[in-house]
């Protein structure tokens, strides 16, 4: 698992250290710059690749969905973040974050820690 240093961790706050917080799904993707005719540099996330859903779920743990669940608490129980659903999202045939939850009984992936490629944690990592 990879070990965010309190020094690093304060960037989070600081204007222009990158773009994105550490805990975002953003935050390992590439920036690309792009030049419009007149010179001026627009910044821009290049695409953000998932994993394949069979890797996935080789790297998670099953969860029985619960009626009245929603994506936030799963993020909340798993990584101690409620923002971290979007960890849960990607290991799930899913395209809106809803449907995670929205059928009680119906089992879903859950990150492991050190997870897949690209995954930063699972199940009792706390990350932030």
């Amino acid at each position: 698992m990879k070990v965010i240093e309190p020094y690093e961790r304060a960037l989070d706050d600081v204007p222009g250290a990158h773009p994105y917080p550490r805990s975002s799904r953003y935050a390992e993707v590439e920036i690309g710059v792009h030049r419009m005719p007149d010179g001026t540099e627009v910044k821009y996330a290049k695409r953000r690749l998932l994993p394949r859903l069979e890797d996935a779920a080789e790297e998670a743990l099953p969860h029985t969905v619960s009626s009245g669940e929603r994506p936030d608490q799963l993020g909340q129980r798993y990584f101690g973040d409620p923002g971290q659903w979007w960890r849960i999202a990607d290991a799930n045939p899913v395209l809106d974050p809803r449907e995670l939850t929205d059928e009680p009984g119906e089992e879903i992936a859950v990150p492991l820690p050190g997870g897949f490629p690209g995954g930063m944690g699972g199940p009792g990592v706390r990350n932030g």
